[in-house]
């Protein structure tokens, strides 16, 4: 998993609330479970005007000019800026896969869903959790200077704007822990392949037949 400590990017403002896991990627991507690859169909239900699948050429869909991923402005963003509940619906992990498979590294709302959250922490994509009002503050500064930059610093969990303003974010010591360290379950897991191995020589001595 990719560490995140300090990033310095644009936003990708997404004016909506109550984004469900099949608007940020529709069903019918959910057959391959390779991580990769699903940038493309990110939001596919509102960034193409016609139906895809994965059997379609991406490249040869019409593309809707109104939807923000496809406005030159917000190209290259790393922080999709959005409302409340972002994340509701299915619990499909794919959602994360998208957002960090078409370069998002942050996500910024007022609330999410649980589920989205911890598949979130697990695949190295930062959510962060703003007030209200700091939300509508981003989306304000955003609409009138689409450049407009922040710096998000997770050793201090700040977000810090281009004007100097800060707004601090939560994250809880385990989480922070693994992001920082690039750490996923496995990498996780691994940290203690030695005791793994010793419980393991030890158990075929002891009941061998488990082994055969």
């Amino acid at each position: 998993m990719r560490p995140f400590t300090r990033i310095e990017t644009t936003f990708a403002p997404l004016d909506r609330s109550n984004v469900d896991t099949d608007a940020i990627i529709p069903q019918q991507y959910l057959k391959s479970v390779k991580r990769t690859g699903f940038g493309i169909y990110l939001f596919d239900n509102w960034r193409y005007l016609d139906p895809g699948s994965l059997e379609h050429d991406p490249g040869k869909r019409r593309s809707n000019p109104e939807f923000v991923l496809n406005k030159e402005d917000y190209v290259g963003a790393e922080v999709l800026l959005v409302r409340d509940n972002f994340g509701c619906g299915s619990s499909r992990e794919h959602a994360v896969w998208s957002l960090l498979d078409y370069g998002f590294r942050v996500v910024i709302a007022s609330s999410f869903a649980d589920i989205f959250c911890s598949n979130s922490y697990k695949n190295g994509l930062l959510p962060i959790t703003l007030q209200v009002s700091e939300v509508d503050y981003l989306f304000e500064r955003v609409a009138r200077d689409s450049t407009f930059t922040c710096t998000v610093d997770l050793e201090r969990q700040v977000v810090q704007d281009q004007d100097g303003r800060e707004f601090s974010y939560e994250v809880n010591e385990f989480h922070k822990h693994c992001l920082l360290n690039g750490y996923d379950e496995i990498d996780l897991t691994l940290q203690h392949a030695d005791k793994i191995s010793a419980y393991e020589s030890r158990m075929k001595q002891a009941c061998p037949w488990l082994f055969n």
